[in-house]
């Protein structure tokens, strides 16, 4: 480790581009050794994502359309943090019944990723939701657009991390989440952290 970290601070902000989910804004940054650069990065609401793993060690996985890159893709059940002063695993949980018709009766902090740095600020939180049982069928959420063409697949834990390797599953919180997951079996889910543990600052 070198010394003291340059502070980057932001001495001008102009927002670009403003949205329900997130807004595109351009700072003015003070550099090391003096001057400033200009960054432009998408301020993003946040997201939860969920392992759902049953008592027979299989995964529930999702694949949906995802129109950014123009293809179906394998995911976790996941949603946006858009509820004002929603708890994260409350959050979470909420997705897993409306997307995959679950509820879970632990829940445990998996892994939180910042998707990507390089131009969002966007934090995913991944929990792990076990003790798992179905919706009754009166109370499931009706699905619409890209989630009325939801597939819906139970896979092995093993499985999914070899799709993980082998390139079939590229969504970067099914990825970490999915790994994070077997690590977490692999050693007795001792390493996991209560479902309140503060996000990443």
């Amino acid at each position: 480790m070198s010394g003291v970290e340059h502070r980057y601070e932001v001495t001008g902000r102009r927002e670009i581009w403003s949205g329900r989910i997130f807004s595109v804004v351009s700072d003015d940054v003070a550099m090391p050794g003096g001057g400033s650069a200009t960054r432009d990065y998408v301020r993003h609401v946040g997201a939860v994502a969920v392992v759902a793993l049953d008592a027979a060690g299989q995964v529930v996985l999702i694949r949906q359309y995802r129109h950014p890159v123009g293809r179906h893709l394998w995911e976790l059940p996941a949603g946006l943090m858009d509820v004002g002063g929603e708890d994260l695993a409350a959050a979470a949980l909420r997705e897993l019944a409306e997307e995959v018709d679950l509820t879970a009766g632990r829940v445990d902090v998996l892994v939180d990723l910042h998707s990507s740095p390089g131009f969002a600020d966007e934090v995913v939180r991944v929990f792990l939701a076990r003790d798992l049982a179905d919706v009754p069928a009166d109370q499931r959420h009706d699905r619409h657009d890209e989630e009325a063409d939801l597939q819906v697949v139970r896979v092995d834990l093993d499985e999914a991390v070899r799709m993980v390797l082998a390139g079939e599953i590229t969504n970067a919180s099914c990825v970490a989440g999915l790994l994070a997951a077997a690590r977490a079996r692999d050693t007795g889910f001792t390493e996991l952290r209560r479902p309140e543990a503060p996000l990443p600052r």
